[in-house]
C-alpha cells in the first residue's frame, strides 16, 4: 500500500510539501545536516546512507554542506547511497542528482528498510527523513540502520512527531485532516494518499517513545531535537 502511495504522488511529491509545511520542511531538512555535520575534509571516502530518500534532496544537502568549501571546490569526498523501495522515487532523485552535477557522488539503490541490501559495518552515517513512519516494522528497520552502520557512525533521523504546544496541537490537527488530504486531491488527483500520510504521523511513536525504541535497537547517546513545537523532531544516536 506504501510503495502504491509513493507512486502515485512521485512527480509531485516535493511541491507538495512545500506546500503543506509552507516551505518549512527544507529549514527542517537543513537543520539535520547541520547537526549531523559532514566532513568538509577527510582523508578517505565517507559514506552515508539514505534511506527512503528517494528524490535525493537529504543526499545533495548532505554532499554540498560536506564535500565542497566556500569557494566551491571539493575539499573531500563524500559518497552518498540513496536507498528507497519505490522505484518512481528513485527515478526523480536519478535526474536530480544528474541535473545538479553529482552523478559521481550519489548513487541510487532499490532496497527495504526492514532488509537493506548492504554489509554490515559499512557506513558512516544513516540518516531518513520523513520516511520511517511508512516502515511496517519500524524496529526491524532501527536494528538494521545499527547493523549496516560502522562503530562511530551516527544514525539520524527526522520526523514528523507529536506537537508540544496546547494551542498549536488542536490547530495541527484540524489543518492536517481537514486542509492536506483536499489539497492532495487538488494538486495531485489523489487525496486518499495524502489522507494515508496524515493518518500515518498520527500512529508514529512521541517522540520520548520512539528514543526509546533506538536506544533498543543497541544505539548509545541517543537526542532528540524538537522543530516548530514538535510537528517535527530530530532524533539522533550512535553506534559505539
Amino acid at each position: 500500500m506504501v510503495d502504491h502511495v509513493f507512486h502515485q504522488v512521485a512527480s509531485r511529491y516535493d511541491l507538495m510539501n512545500d506546500l503543506m509545511s509552507g516551505g518549512m520542511h527544507r529549514l527542517w531538512k537543513d537543520a539535520m545536516v547541520s547537526w549531523l555535520a559532514p566532513p568538509r575534509k577527510t582523508r578517505r571516502t565517507w559514506r552515508v546512507l539514505d534511506v527512503a530518500g528517494g528524490t535525493g534532496d537529504i543526499a545533495t544537502r548532505i554532499v554540498e554542506s560536506g564535500a565542497y568549501g566556500a569557494k566551491g571546490k571539493s575539499s573531500g569526498r563524500i559518497e552518498a547511497t540513496v536507498c528507497d523501495i519505490n522505484n518512481s522515487m528513485l527515478t526523480v532523485g536519478r535526474d536530480r542528482a544528474e541535473a545538479a552535477g553529482h552523478a559521481a557522488n550519489i548513487r541510487f539503490a532499490q532496497g527495504n528498510a526492514e532488509s537493506l541490501p548492504f554489509p554490515d559495518n559499512h557506513f558512516d552515517a544513516y540518516t531518513i527523513a520523513f520516511g520511517i513512519r511508512n516502515v511496517p516494522r519500524i524496529q526491524v528497520a532501527l536494528e538494521e540502520a545499527y547493523r549496516v552502520l560502522k562503530r562511530g557512525g551516527r544514525f539520524m533521523c527526522l520526523e514528523f512527531s507529536q506537537v508540544d504546544l496546547p494551542v498549536l496541537d488542536r490547530v495541527y490537527d484540524l489543518y492536517s485532516f481537514n486542509v492536506i488530504p483536499r489539497m492532495g486531491q487538488a494538486v495531485t488527483g489523489d487525496g486518499d494518499s495524502y489522507q494515508y500520510l496524515v493518518e500515518s504521523i498520527r500512529k508514529f511513536p512521541h517522540q520520548a517513545r520512539f528514543a526509546a525504541m533506538i536506544e533498543k535497537a543497541g544505539f548509545s547517546r541517543v537526542d532528540y531535537r524538537n522543530l516548530s513545537g514538535g510537528i517535527a523532531a530530530i532524533h539522533s544516536g550512535w553506534k559505539l
